[in-house]
């Protein structure tokens, strides 16, 4: 056996889906074996495997066990003279293996290999080549110099930005997106450290590899597509944690112990330097937008009682109770913000409609308010109009500007349809672009490419052959483009991609027959895989009504509380629960306080949709299952119907 390849899941299947069909068509002229490590996935991906490559061997964990304990499951049992490590969300060339093993053997001193990455747009990754993160290598990249000088020999050591990405050289940290490996070498130096759970791994064991006295090489003459997926964004702070905690895991175990402290004092300042800023750009993000309306239609409600006061009210002299307007100002702002909020104002991408919607809202409750108010405590209809009025106008003058300096998550037309061009053979086109038409994003689907050169296509949609591509992107002003992968080679499909940067177009790749359309950035960018539409709770909408219904049971409930605190299994929690929820702490339904990296976002929950099920003992691996069905498929009517039948639950 040749080569032995190791693809680790865990909730990827539309990406692992595409991963393996690129991998079948390189392994037809070699002797491999291919093996998925499944880490307790549960969104279907071992029943693709199943199905759609039965030559897999196919390892399924009833956890997730970490990438390094998930890799040396197979790494133990292979038989390849060569190990390759590959990330689910890449795609390789039909001759990749190939290259890779003729280099491999023509080099006996490489114990190590890694090769040429493109991003989903085709621009270069530049972790592709890495150097050692020493203590002044590291130092140079958390406090920013490596960005700033890149191709210096002194600061742009970290991703070696002075080597040319397009030749051969020797390299000493490895990608564990593709790393090849020499098996004598991983017999000789061991397997990946199974304290790294998540990052660091790869740095570990291409480090050892130079150890044992074998090279790294960096080989650019094949290419893959990596879509850099990670279970955690780089921007969050959970990321910040893992990723640097593994650099100082690296650091204790391979530098001397005055430079493993050095380092990890360099770590220790950049995690909390990091978290900081993380934490503070977040909080900024989400209240710099409502803290500029709450100033601009304050400042307009002054000026409208000042005006009102001079020229309509008091002529004679006077005003109004400041007392009066210190508490009513606040309380008419609070109440457009809020149902401008729930009409959707908020939402991205903006709406003027909505905006409108929850002004008007607004402004009939406050105004259904001040009619049962006592007399003393109603000082003027006309500044609540005039001020509605002036609210509208701020939030719509605000947002038109945003959208006029170009801002695009204020853009009043972000889903002006995606031009598409669609390259293949017309049953794939007709395919496709019927998968399109079950989505719910917003296309105009202007006809194909063909693939072949040389076929002469007499169809109305036909837009040209491929070999004119550039032509037919700049005349039909094509924004995406999707490439069937039954009818282009991968090394196609890379090389279009990479010499078609500079036309400024989206690239999604269509698996044969495949429900998924996947591109172009990344794994966990939304809006980059096109499936059939599903209503996630991650839906602005729904997060937005599931927090009201949240705040309207936890009233209803705590009304209800002399007979429902008496029929509660757990009595101790129930009016805990009741204030958490209130207070945004928890939901009343979601997926417990269970973490599911795979799953959107949410509060942790007092109950969970298998607390529903009664007198049946519920499995973890059901359980998984009935929280990805409620967070695909999310509506009000679940919440209730799952509080309904776990009513004796709620002091869970």
């Amino acid at each position: 056996m040749k080569l032995s390849v190791i693809i680790v899941n865990y909730n990827v299947q539309h990406f692992l889906e595409q991963c393996l069909h690129s991998v079948r068509k390189a392994s037809r002229n070699i002797q491999a074996e291919i093996f998925v490590v499944d880490n307790n996935s549960v969104d279907g991906s071992t029943a693709m495997v199943k199905e759609k490559f039965p030559e897999v061997i196919l390892i399924e964990n009833k956890k997730n066990t970490g990438f390094s304990y998930a890799n040396n499951q197979a790494i133990k049992i292979s038989k390849g003279e060569y190990v390759l490590l590959l990330n689910p969300d890449t795609v390789v060339e039909e001759d990749t293996f190939e290259k890779v093993i003729a280099f491999m053997d023509s080099h006996p001193d490489a114990g190590g290999l890694g090769v040429k990455m493109l991003d989903g747009k085709g621009n270069f990754l530049p972790e592709s080549k890495r150097g050692l993160p020493t203590p002044s290598v590291a130092f140079y990249k958390i406090f920013g110099f490596s960005k700033l000088f890149p191709r210096s020999r002194t600061f742009g050591k970290y991703h070696l930005g002075f080597l040319d990405k397009d030749e051969t050289n020797e390299v000493e940290i490895l990608s564990g997106a593709f790393m090849m490996m020499r098996k004598a070498a991983l017999d000789k130096v061991g397997l990946l450290d199974e304290t790294f759970f998540m990052y660091g791994e790869d740095i570990d064991l291409s480090y050892r590899i130079i150890l044992g006295g074998y090279k790294n090489y960096y080989f650019p003459e094949t290419r893959i597509i990596h879509y850099k997926g990670e279970s955690t964004k780089k921007s969050s702070v959970n990321y910040v944690f893992v990723f640097y905690r593994a650099m100082v895991i690296f650091a204790k175990k391979h530098f001397s112990q005055n430079n493993a402290k050095l380092f990890s004092f360099l770590i220790n300042i950049a995690i909390y330097l990091r978290a900081g800023v993380a934490i503070f750009v977040r909080f900024l993000k989400s209240i710099a937008l409502p803290l500029l309306d709450c100033g601009m239609i304050m400042t307009g409600l002054y000026f409208i009682k000042e005006y009102y006061e001079r020229h309509y009210r008091f002529l004679e002299g006077g005003s109004y109770s400041e007392h009066i307007i210190s508490i009513a100002f606040p309380i008419y702002i609070f109440i457009w913000m809020f149902t401008t909020y729930l009409s959707g104002g908020y939402d991205k991408p903006v709406r003027l409609f909505r905006i409108i919607r929850g002004v008007i809202v607004g402004t009939g409750i406050i105004l259904i308010g001040y009619s049962l108010l006592p007399e003393a405590y109603r000082f003027s209809r006309a500044i609540i109009l005039l001020g509605a009025g002036w609210a509208l106008i701020s939030y719509l003058v605000s947002r038109l500007i945003f959208h006029f300096i170009g801002l695009k998550a204020f853009s009043l037309n972000p889903d002006k349809s995606k031009r598409i061009a669609i390259i293949g053979t017309k049953s794939e086109f007709e395919r496709v672009s019927g998968l399109l038409r079950q989505t719910n994003v917003n296309t105009s689907l202007l006809g194909f490419i063909s693939a072949d050169k040389n076929e002469e296509v007499h169809h109305k949609d036909h837009l040209g052959n491929i070999d004119q591509i550039a032509e037919v992107i700049e005349i039909y002003k094509i924004s995406e483009v999707i490439f069937c992968s039954r009818d282009i080679s991968s090394q196609e499909i890379i090389g279009y991609m990479h010499t078609l940067i500079s036309a400024d177009v989206d690239f999604k790749i269509a698996p044969p027959e495949s429900l998924s359309i996947i591109g172009s950035n990344s794994i966990d960018t939304a809006g980059d895989l096109y499936i059939i539409d599903v209503n996630s709770i991650s839906k602005p909408k729904n997060k937005r009504n599931k927090r009201l219904i949240d705040i309207l049971l936890s009233l209803v409930l705590l009304l209800a509380s002399p007979y429902l605190f008496f029929i509660q299994k757990k009595k101790n929690g129930y009016f805990r629960n009741i204030i958490q929820v209130l207070f945004g702490r928890k939901s009343w339904v979601g997926y417990g306080n269970e973490v599911h990296e795979n799953l959107p976002k949410i509060r942790s929950s007092v109950v969970t949709p298998s607390d529903a099920i009664s007198n049946i003992s519920i499995k973890a691996d059901t359980r998984n299952r009935l929280n990805l069905a409620y967070s695909k498929d999310y509506k009000v009517e679940n919440d209730l119907n799952i509080i309904w039948k776990s009513i004796r639950k709620l002091g869970n």
